[in-house]
């Protein structure tokens, strides 16, 4: 190509001076004619360069430059968890600071101990490492995948014994702040009446007696069904496991509540999918934690027109059991998801505050987790994770 582009130019200048030579040799005719000759040679051989730079292709543009490759072990390095490599038969090996950092001194008290835990199936559960500053509890996760084409077992650790002990003490200021307003509301007029009650004695006012004596004994027993009713929620019964199908547990319940649901005018739907769904349960605390849900959702639905509960069970993602308990009353307010659980807590005039407290007390001992979910269409939903 840069041939051609020479040749063009080089044709350019002789026809330049051809056109000087012709202009120079009018008067004579040998020299014009020689010099036409030479001008329409140096055209021809112009021509053709040109020629053969049209038919060329235009040139490609440049491949932008490659993108610069991730460094693998930089990025492992600046994790924010410790990480491990597992292989059989050898020491799980450190892949950045923060898993050397935890085996090293000051932090571990045992570090054999320590990679010792790290060793487990494929999965994830809360692991206690013993440290200098005492037994701390973290989350592990092990998993099995592929890195640059190879198969990896990769340990990952998370310590999360300060944010376990901040929503510890959160949990344990909300039960204290309900304990403390329940027995006051109980203790303040037992105190009252016993100091009245001698005076009225005295005084001969026996109907006055009589009366602060049963109100007397109302407290109590209100205070002695709340201190049951705690019981209930600080001691639930070790379950018996077994396999257990769902659909006929789930009619069961339905055939449980259809008549009170009925009454208010509205349904309760059952929906098992696959039919041939399983767990591995207490079938009479699972029915348990469902009615309390179901009570529930039927005082939130007072006054609808049309309430409906839905029960939906079937497999979520992972291969876990997805349990949802839905209705459509005016849900759980802004704000409030993370107290309804505390026991004794309660939106409700009357209401006890023990029921949700009892169902995730009860769902736990299963080996589930239930938490409150928020509906596109509005209502309360439950969902129970197993």
């Amino acid at each position: 190509m840069a041939f051609d582009r020479a040749r063009v130019a080089a044709a350019t200048l002789l026809l330049a001076a051809s056109s000087a030579g012709l202009a120079a040799s009018l008067g004579s005719p040998r020299l014009f004619v020689a010099w036409a000759l030479a001008g329409l040679a140096a055209a021809c051989w112009g021509w053709v360069a040109l020629s053969r730079l049209a038919r060329r292709p235009p040139p490609l543009p440049p491949e932008p430059p490659p993108a610069p490759r991730a460094d693998l072990g930089a990025a492992l390095e600046h994790a924010p968890l410790a990480l491990w490599r597992l292989t059989a038969g050898q020491a799980p090996l450190a892949l950045n600071t923060a898993a050397r950092r935890l085996v090293a001194p000051g932090r571990a008290v045992e570090p054999a101990a320590l990679l010792a835990v790290l060793d487990a199936d494929p999965g994830r559960r809360v692991v206690t490492l013993p440290t200098e500053h005492g037994q701390e509890r973290a989350v592990l996760a092990v998993s099995a995948l592929t890195v640059q084409g190879e198969a990896w077992r990769l340990a990952a650790l998370a310590p999360i014994e300060s944010e376990l002990e901040t929503e510890a003490l959160t949990a344990w200021r909300q039960l204290v702040q309900v304990l403390t307003h329940e027995i006051m509301n109980s203790l303040t007029p037992i105190a009252s009446l016993a100091t009245s009650a001698p005076a009225l004695l005295e005084a001969g006012e026996h109907a006055e007696l009589q009366a602060a004596l049963a109100a007397l004994a109302r407290r109590a027993a209100h205070l002695q069904g709340f201190v049951e009713r705690y019981r209930s929620v600080s001691q639930p019964p070790a379950p018996t496991l077994a396999d257990t199908p769902l659909q006929p547990l789930l009619q069961a319940v339905q055939r449980l509540l259809a008549p009170a649901w009925e009454a208010a005018g509205g349904q309760v739907a059952v929906t098992v999918a696959p039919e041939t769904l399983a767990l591995r349960t207490d079938a009479a605390q699972l029915e348990q934690v469902l009615i309390n849900l179901a009570q529930n959702a039927l005082q939130a639905c007072t006054g609808r027109a049309s309430p409906q509960l839905s029960i939906d069970a079937r497999l979520s993602r992972g291969a876990r059991l997805r349990l949802t308990v839905a209705d459509n009353g005016p849900g759980v307010a802004p704000g409030l998801e993370q107290r309804i659980f505390t026991p004794f807590f309660t939106t409700r005039d009357g209401g006890s505050g023990v029921g949700l407290a009892v169902v995730r007390q009860l769902v736990h001992g299963l080996g589930g987790t239930v938490r409150h979910a928020r509906r596109p269409g509005g209502g309360a939903c439950f969902v129970l994770t197993f």
